[in-house]
């Protein structure tokens, strides 16, 4: 194939921002060839655009997924539904991006990563803040050892600030019907990947605190503050909110050989390092002084610059598929995001600490009792929003 031909199922803000990117030529190598979406209206949006004139329409994703009109498909629908149009993607032969996150409940993400494993068709999560260059040098930085063994890892994110007429603009959102959760679930699925995929490190257990509609009129999570553990004695905080504003985006990592500091300041975020001139455990081993302690010096980190976010993942999906380069994501790695949290919820409604990887069946009978009890919004008028610049930084 000469380029590679997408399908979209679902053309609410994600899928409708990815159907614009491929009709303004920004995936050199692939072509929206069709769209599939259960109502109507959303269809017409994305059919009124430029160029989209000769893309196929479809209400059935299976109908699409079997048409012969394409090779990949993006999956960008309600969180319940990602691992099983997954499924049904890779079982058709047809390369597959989902939406973060990977599921709602890691019982049904193992049950698509198995799929995947099997399948001879590439499999991706749209990870885009991978694609950050700040991130990319803080894992780079990492595995070549300069912070040495991690100590300490503290994430504050709360720059996501929602107002209630966001909540109101979809009748699955924030609901743990429609949605599985809130800011962990539908804001933070980037961040707790990063977490694990930045320092090479995930938490054996967790002690959470979620708060549920805190700061707004829904029945999920809008302010969250985790406490993590790690095998090798590192300890870490996780503050997330939509509820705050001004917000913060501080990601501090803490290592035997220095700390690496990433700051978002309005639309930058800065990388710096605080060097330590000698190790900490070796000054803490040969000190004599009493009081003192390591001289280090603040070096402004140079990165690449590159930051291209959604557009990146399909530029490389669409290369990988034609063979021209590796893939970025490895699909089956959105298993590591979900596990964090689900386990942040379950410890919140277990009032304990929760070890990971977490009991699979014991999480999604306790989502289960939320569901069941959970309210149905009705009366909602359903409104795609805008999502450009709501996502991206530059980074220095």
């Amino acid at each position: 194939m000469e380029k590679v031909r997408y399908g979209i199922i679902g053309v609410g803000n994600m899928g409708s921002s990815h159907a614009k990117s491929f009709l303004a030529g920004k995936v050199e190598n692939g072509v929206l060839a069709a769209i599939c979406d259960l109502k109507p209206e959303k269809l017409e949006k994305v059919k009124e655009m430029e160029g989209a004139e000769n893309v196929a329409v479809f209400t059935d994703y299976k109908e699409m997924l079997s048409s012969g009109l394409i090779d990949a498909v993006i999956v960008a629908v309600p969180h319940y539904f990602h691992p099983q149009m997954s499924i049904d993607a890779l079982n058709a032969g047809i390369h597959t991006i989902c939406e973060k996150p990977a599921g709602v409940y890691t019982k049904q993400v193992k049950e698509m990563n198995a799929v995947a494993e099997k399948s001879d068709k590439l499999f991706a999560i749209m990870f885009n803040q991978r694609t950050n260059c700040t991130y990319r040098k803080m894992r780079e930085m990492i595995k070549n050892g300069e912070l040495g063994e991690i100590k300490r890892i503290n994430w504050i994110v709360t720059n996501w600030y929602r107002s209630q007429s966001y909540y109101d603009s979809g009748d699955w959102r924030a609901t743990w019907r429609g949605e599985g959760g809130g800011v962990l679930f539908n804001q933070c699925p980037h961040q707790l990947d990063l977490l694990s995929w930045v320092t090479g490190m995930m938490p054996k257990r967790v002690r959470t605190f979620c708060h549920f509609g805190k700061w707004h009129d829904i029945e999920v999570e809008d302010d969250v503050t985790a406490y993590l553990e790690y095998e090798n004695g590192a300890t870490g905080v996780f503050v997330t909110s939509t509820g705050d504003t001004p917000g913060t985006n501080r990601f501090e990592i803490l290592g035997n050989k220095g700390k690496l500091v990433s700051e978002r300041v309005g639309k930058d975020i800065l990388l710096k390092f605080f060097k330590l001139e000698i190790p900490e455990r070796e000054f803490n081993a040969t000190h004599t002084g009493g009081f003192g302690e390591p001289k280090y010096e603040i070096i402004d980190v140079e990165t690449d610059g590159q930051n291209p976010q959604h557009v990146g993942i399909l530029n490389n999906f669409s290369n990988a598929v034609l063979g021209l380069e590796p893939l970025f994501v490895d699909g089956k790695e959105g298993i590591n995001g979900v596990q964090l949290m689900d386990s942040m919820l379950l410890s919140t409604w277990l009032n304990d600490f929760v070890e990971l990887p977490i009991d699979d069946e014991l999480y999604l009978a306790e989502l289960q009792k939320r569901v069941a009890t959970g309210r149905v919004k009705e009366g909602v008028r359903e409104a795609v929003l805008d999502t450009e610049g709501t996502y991206g930084s530059n980074a220095k």
